[in-house]
């Protein structure tokens, strides 16, 4: 790698380190679809895309690998929506907060804009009949005033999911677009000049097999989420296997700030468990319940002056150190302060997902363990979701925009999805662009990987690229994933999401060896100090079976109270 340019440069090329991202089978393509705007995905950015879109008269095609939002990280949100909407808080807070919690690589225009929009997307999705709590404010880590819209206590992210889908399926059901499910992405689909003119997608059987077409497109919008399945522990449901990201890596796209995994410091623990673990939402902190050891001593006391409400990547380190010391392998979250009715009326999602753990939490301290949640990275774009790649767009936890920057602020994600996703919509909307006819440019056929080593892979991952990383760590995971088995027989989903997780793994330990720093959810023992010299987002794009990176443009200076 080559040294760390100056902190002021424009940006330029840092260095290059091998990499390989297995491609996946061809077959024969045995249907074909046309569209202005494909939207892939639909969580609330995909459905905001769309919905958006096709009401300004684009030819809308959704296509999603499960059904409406089945497999998105929106109906499992349980913090709520971050807006100013109280009187005694203001848009400057809210911008301060999320640029704090960014560890100074947010974009500060990006942060402007969606601190802007949020006030007025919560009160929309009010008047669209959402059952949103506009009287009474949360507050979680991070915020400095009580600025969370909640519904139903915790199941915000159920109640903005059944209004959109709502939206969506109205819009459906009267010909405004077209829904394709279950259909999942298997690449982009390019022109010889390298631009982005469909999708190489695949109809999902009963049996797991996929049925090859393509859908030619003016416009393809990825909205796929993130990639939380790359760890042995996480939020995310199981249909978030990086596949947006990895088909864009594959084309040549230019990805950004991947080394930046945001771990929510309170999933639910259970004995044995992986893959998707229910979510214990910070919110309870907020509420007054602390994190404890298993002596009953305050784990965040003296670790951040907001204590139980520091920024996540902050807590979650504490976590970590603290069961890395004692060798405990979780530790508790106590709420019993709160009271039964109290949790059973404001939290009871979080009340049911332990009583069916078999634990009162009204009683009992919560087994609690930090676990992959959030990629404040993706495919990076602009602010309007535009990427490196002419023709293709990106939204919502798919794009690395700058607006969470080394770390999310909470409550910020379900904002961003509403107010990028309409954004995004509108300008699609206005300038309508028609599907083009040129023909799918294959990359070289391969094998893919073979899905029967994922769990060892995700163990692999959460080892060595988890809350606390190190060079040697790093290097040891890509030595791993250098040699991936291959897959055997036709493509089907499982080796389609293998592969995919495959690539985003190899691509975010690549990213956090190159960051030799520690800075908001990227952590490394070996280089535990912010380094000014890394105050720049990270860029990365394979070519040649290299992980070129590149250092962006410095962010505008801003105040920290770090």
């Amino acid at each position: 790698m080559t040294p760390v340019p100056d902190a002021g440069a424009a940006p330029e090329p840092l260095g290059a380190l091998p990499v390989r991202l297995p491609r996946l089978p061809g077959g024969p393509l045995t249907w074909e679809e046309h569209a202005g705007v494909v939207v892939v995905g639909t969580g609330a950015a995909g459905v905001s895309v769309a919905v958006e879109a096709a009401a300004g008269g684009a030819d809308v095609l959704v296509i999603a690998k499960s059904a409406i939002g089945e497999g998105a990280c929106t109906p499992w949100a349980q913090g709520g929506l971050a807006a100013v909407l109280d009187p005694s808080d203001t848009p400057e807070a809210h911008v301060a907060d999320t640029l704090e919690a960014g560890a100074g690589l947010c974009d500060p225009a990006v942060v402007a804009a969606l601190v802007a929009s949020a006030p007025g997307e919560v009160v929309r999705l009010a008047t669209l009949g959402g059952d949103f709590d506009l009287a009474h404010l949360g507050l979680e880590g991070g915020h400095s005033a009580r600025r969370i819209v909640h519904a139903g206590g915790d199941a915000s992210g159920a109640e903005v999911h059944r209004v959109l889908a709502g939206q969506l399926e109205a819009a459906a059901g009267s010909g405004r677009l077209r829904l394709q499910v279950p259909t999942a992405l298997v690449d982009l689909s390019l022109d010889e000049d390298g631009s982005c003119v469909g999708v190489l997608a695949a109809r999902v059987g009963r049996d797991g097999r996929l049925g090859l077409g393509v859908v030619r497109a003016g416009a393809v919008v990825l909205a796929t989420g993130g990639f939380g399945q790359a760890y042995s522990s996480t939020s995310n449901p199981d249909g978030l296997t990086g596949d947006g990201l990895a088909a864009a890596a594959r084309a040549g796209a230019e990805l950004a700030d991947l080394e930046m995994v945001q771990f929510h410091p309170t999933l639910l623990w259970q004995p044995g468990a992986r893959g998707r673990r229910p979510l214990v939402t910070e919110a309870l902190r907020g509420a007054g319940a602390v994190l404890v050891d298993d002596t009953g001593r305050r784990v965040m006391t003296g670790a951040h002056p907001l204590a139980d409400l520091a920024p996540r990547d902050v807590v979650a380190s504490a976590m970590h150190q603290k069961m890395a010391a004692t060798g405990a392998t979780h530790l508790w979250l106590d709420a019993t302060g709160l009271g039964r009715q109290r949790l059973d009326r404001e939290f009871p999602t979080v009340s049911a997902a332990c009583r069916a753990a078999g634990i009162d939490p009204a009683t009992d301290p919560v087994p609690v363990v930090p676990g992959a949640h959030y990629s404040c990275g993706g495919v990076r774009a602009d602010l309007d979701g535009a990427t490196s790649l002419p023709g293709l767009w990106a939204a919502g936890e798919a794009a690395a925009t700058g607006l969470h920057g080394a770390n999310r602020l909470a409550s910020n994600s379900l904002t961003e999805g509403l107010t990028a996703g309409r954004r995004l919509g509108r300008l699609l909307a206005a300038r309508p662009p028609a599907t083009r006819p040129a023909g799918w440019r294959a990359a070289a056929g391969g094998t893919g990987v073979d899905p029967a080593g994922r769990d060892a892979r995700a163990d692999a991952v959460s080892r060595h690229a988890g809350v606390l990383r190190n060079g040697e760590g790093l290097e040891h995971l890509l030595e791993l994933l250098a040699h991936p088995g291959a897959a055997s027989g036709p493509l089907d989903l499982a080796t389609l999401e293998a592969t995919n997780l495959h690539a985003v793994s190899t691509l975010l330990a690549a990213s956090a060896l190159t960051r030799t720093e520690s800075r908001g959810c990227h952590r490394r023992s070996d280089h535990p100090e912010a380094r000014a010299e890394w105050q720049r987002r990270l860029a990365v794009r394979v070519e040649d079976d290299r992980a070129c990176f590149s250092l962006l443009p410095a962010p505008t200076p801003v105040g920290s109270r770090r």
